[in-house]
């Protein structure tokens, strides 16, 4: 009995003092937390945090707002997280040069989880090796200039049938955004797989049409740009409240017949040809590596899907949506039309079409694309960081697993940075070298910068600078009967790539000989 009781006194004094060193662990981290410095911003609400300062469908206006009052590095809570939100071009470089390092991975969220094969991609993947692999991938195999330079020819394929379709068009109102992804969609399929699948009927019969497919991109970049409030108040995940994670699984079995039905078919071609088969395409390279023993980390099937997923969407939604935006603004001023088509009247002449290496030598239709994507940039809201440990940032401490947003369209507001932001005005970048878009000027991030930022980039300004000059180039745009310039409205609508809340709808005319029509 006395032994029994002096094992319960020992039990008890063991728990007393564990309780004790857990309750002091507590107390001095939150003795450690008042004496930090943390960004300045409004007062959380239990449970939801600050979300109900999101209002409305355009939470990088709210966010805008939000910064005009707490600055350009400013602390939130999303439900269960801190959030920093970086408004300035000073506070951008803080975060994605000075202390890239800290800041380079990213969260776990549901889209990565479900729609990527569990964070495959190289947008969502942790930092680590994988990633690394992946990224170093990207820029050596699939982007490097030779590769970029061995697809051109696909390039000028698709936007001479682009300009053959508006041709057919001509003098009828025109959906733009439609003929414009199907232009960056057939030049991302055949430059990643090959050929453009949907131009071939057994596989329409198969798998999915064209239409289909766009649906699907559609409601990709719709659901990685959501605010899943289960990505945000981790308990509630299970309810699926929106019902976001439904539909990315569901998203996710649509998809798979389309990635599966791409890689046997490039698997057989591969086994049924020569032992020294040389990649033709982006898959054909990574299929290859699939099979590479030294790599520090095996790629899988998965691998694959989640990289030909990354390269497609990456390279239709933001382009088309660029050039939507930039002939919106041009059509609204038909006087910059007018400049614009002088300069290429004038170096390109009336007997040709525009060519990738013209570009260089057409200085305004470089600065009508730079002020697009300064006052849409494609992607408003950087995909958030994750502070991988405890940082001092701009004189505010940042701790470890803060999810950090950049607002590049607070950035491209800035009155400090740019005279009358609001206004279109591609003058106030003629013969401006000094800010690129290359992620080394901060005042212009329209592909991120630093580790995070978009492999892809160049065979983005690729496309889009060849097919606007060609686009003024060869037609006369105006908008239909009975709606004046001043009536075309700009109204935005949210998701991972920004687009017009109402597509633009234009009339073209042929400007230049017939025959190269």
């Amino acid at each position: 009995m006395e032994a029994s009781v002096s094992w319960d006194v020992l039990t008890l004094s063991w728990l007393s003092l564990l309780l004790a060193l857990i309750v002091s662990k507590t107390f001095f981290a939150q003795l450690h937390k008042l004496n930090l410095k943390f960004p300045p911003g409004p007062k959380p609400w239990p449970v939801i945090g600050n979300l109900n300062l999101i209002n409305g469908p355009l939470p990088h206006q709210s966010l805008h707002k939000l910064s005009q009052t707490y600055g350009p590095i400013m602390q939130l809570k999303f439900g269960s997280y801190p959030v920093v939100i970086a408004s300035s071009a000073e506070a951008a470089k803080l975060f994605l040069k000075t202390h890239d390092h800290v800041f380079a991975s990213r969260p776990q969220t549901a889209a990565g989880k479900y729609i990527t094969y569990n964070y495959l991609n190289i947008t969502w993947s942790p930092h680590g090796p994988y990633w690394r692999q992946g990224r170093k991938i990207f820029l050596s195999e699939l982007f490097s200039s030779k590769r970029l330079e061995s697809f051109a020819y696909i390039r000028v394929d698709e936007i001479h049938a682009f300009i053959s379709r508006l041709y057919a068009l001509s003098g009828k109102p025109v959906m733009l955004k439609e003929h414009l992804s199907r232009l960056t969609l057939s030049i991302m399929s055949r430059s990643v797989m090959g050929k453009e699948y949907f131009r071939e009927p057994e596989f329409q019969r198969s798998v999915m049409r064209l239409e289909e497919f766009q649906d699907m991109l559609d409601e990709l970049f719709l659901l990685n740009g959501v605010f899943n409030i289960g990505d945000w108040i981790p308990w509630l995940d299970f309810l699926d409240l929106q019902r976001y994670v439904k539909r990315m699984k569901a998203l996710t079995k649509k998809s798979e017949p389309f990635y599966d039905y791409v890689l046997d078919e490039h698997k057989a071609e591969r086994e049924g040809g020569p032992k020294d088969y040389v990649a033709k395409d982006m898959v054909d390279s990574l299929l290859q590596l699939v099979d590479d023993p030294d790599l520090e980390v095996k790629l899988t099937n998965d691998s694959v899907k989640a990289f030909i997923q990354d390269l497609i969407a990456g390279g239709t939604d933001t382009s088309a949506k660029t050039m939507e935006w930039a002939m919106s603004e041009l059509i609204k001023q038909p006087n910059l039309i007018k400049k614009a088509t002088e300069e290429l009247d004038r170096v390109i002449g009336r007997d040709r079409w525009v060519e990738e290496k013209d570009i260089a030598q057409l200085p305004y239709i470089e600065a009508i694309m730079k002020e697009t994507m300064r006052k849409h940039p494609a992607v408003v809201l950087l995909p958030p960081h994750l502070a991988l440990e405890d940082c001092n940032v701009g004189g505010y401490d940042v701790c470890k697993g803060t999810r950090v947003f950049i607002n590049t369209w607070s950035i491209g507001r800035d009155p400090s940075l740019w005279d009358a932001p609001e206004e279109f005005n591609p003058e106030r970048f003629v013969g401006n070298k000094a800010i690129d878009v290359k992620g080394q000027s901060f005042e212009l991030l329209p592909f991120g910068s630093g580790r995070r930022m978009c492999p892809g980039y160049s065979l983005g300004l690729k496309m889009i600078g060849t097919c606007l000059a060609n686009m003024l180039h060869g037609f006369n745009w105006k908008l239909p009967e009975n709606m004046k310039p001043e009536d075309l409205g700009m109204e935005e609508a949210f998701g991972l790539v920004m687009h017009r809340k109402f597509p633009l709808v234009a009339v073209v005319k042929p400007r230049l000989p017939i025959h190269l029509y």
